[in-house]
């Protein structure tokens, strides 16, 4: 792996990082304060090529690698973990599957115009009774004549309130378990689809996401994404990508949160001199520097595995592992650092602290990644 950065890769890093200054940062704590969607940043996005980084530009997207996605990710996420995760979201969950399990019907109706950021996408597998044990949902999918009839509730959907598109799996066959698991594009016009209210987050709360209903929804076979009883198959693909993308918003929360601390420090006084001179910040601030660092190196280490082609399940599982128990780790010294100031709405690190707590829930928790990795260590 080339630890060093390409010129197009560069490149993103500094559009992103200007972008996040200029537009992301200054409004971050006014979007988490009224859970507003930032509608017109996601707009920016699109415009960017940000919404479909690694899509080719057949197909409306950026047409770059994932190394490029997770730097742009990264860069995002510092300055708004909401636009992060929506961002993430339309690339890694809605996005990539369409590319790379659709026909080219399907990738012109269900892709281009969302890599373009014209449309937003969302990815619906968790049920109220169903999170981790993907193989226990109650959503169905019947099948009559050309078409299939969907019943059934998704939660925690990110990107639910503005969707246009849900890419949802239902259980077509519930006596083979998993494999009876089929993945449906169901567009959020269709009769018989409802969104719930949105959900009142700790954290992250300029990305709106609620519960999903699907009531006598019935939708043509050819919404069908890959063949009956793949979608366990499409789920699992998927989030082994999409892992990667919460493992660079975690690396943007942690690096966002260390760079206020080390500003503060070398600001804030005590018994006559700056609190950056006592070793007992010195450290802290070392710690932090350090697990970001390692936390970067292993998600790029994931993402050029999978612009290789190479399997990257248990690497993508890593990043993610880590960065997001990084991510607590460092935001939580960068509160301590502050002091009583940190604990304060008025200060961004007690935000960045409730942002990065969800990186290791969602997209499969630190307890799944666990799974993920020893398995690869005990095949």
């Amino acid at each position: 792996m080339n630890v060093q950065l390409s010129e197009e890769q560069r490149q993103v890093r500094d559009l992103c990082r200007e972008f996040a200054e200029k537009e992301l940062r200054p409004n971050a704590r006014r979007w988490d304060h009224e859970h507003r969607f930032p509608a017109e940043a996601v707009k920016q996005l699109g415009e960017m090529g940000l919404m479909g980084v690694a899509v080719p530009a057949e197909w409306g997207g950026a047409g770059m690698d994932d190394v490029a996605y997770a730097v742009a990710m990264e860069e995002i996420s510092r300055g708004c973990a909401g636009t992060g995760v929506i961002m993430s979201v339309n690339n890694s969950l809605y996005c990539d599957p369409v590319l790379r399990f659709g026909t080219d019907e399907q990738r012109k109706e269900f892709l281009t115009p969302f890599a373009r950021g014209e449309r937003l996408g969302c990815f619906a597998l968790t049920e109220p009774m169903s999170g981790s044990d993907a193989a226990e949902m109650r959503t169905t999918a019947v099948r009559r004549g050309g078409e299939y009839v969907l019943d059934g509730t998704k939660n925690y959907i990110t990107n639910g309130p503005q969707a246009d598109v849900v890419l949802v799996f239902a259980m077509t066959d519930r006596e083979k378990r998993h494999r009876g698991i089929s993945a449906f594009l169901v567009p959020a016009d269709v009769r018989g689809f409802t969104r719930g209210k949105p959900d009142d987050k700790v954290g992250i709360r300029a990305s709106g996401s609620c519960t999903v209903f699907f009531e006598g929804c019935a939708i043509p076979e050819r919404h069908r994404l890959g063949g009956e009883g793949e979608g366990f198959k499409i789920a699992m693909a998927t989030l082994d990508g999409g892992r990667i993308g919460i493992a660079a918003q975690a690396l943007g929360i942690a690096r966002a949160a260390f760079e206020e601390a080390v500003a503060y420090a070398k600001d804030r006084t005590a018994f006559g001199q700056p609190i950056s001179q006592f070793q007992a910040i010195q450290f802290m601030l070392a710690d932090m520097a350090t697990e970001i660092d390692a936390a970067r190196l292993l998600v790029h280490r994931a993402a050029s595995l999978k612009d290789q082609g190479a399997r990257h399940s248990a690497e993508s599982a890593m990043a993610k592992l880590y960065a997001s128990e990084m991510c607590e780790r460092v935001t939580s010294k960068a509160i301590q650092v502050h002091g009583g100031l940190g604990y304060m709405r008025e200060c961004d690190a007690e935000r960045h602290w409730r942002d990065g707590r969800i990186t290791q829930i969602y997209e499969g928790t630190s307890e799944i990644q666990r799974l993920v990795i020893s398995s690869a260590v005990l095949k």
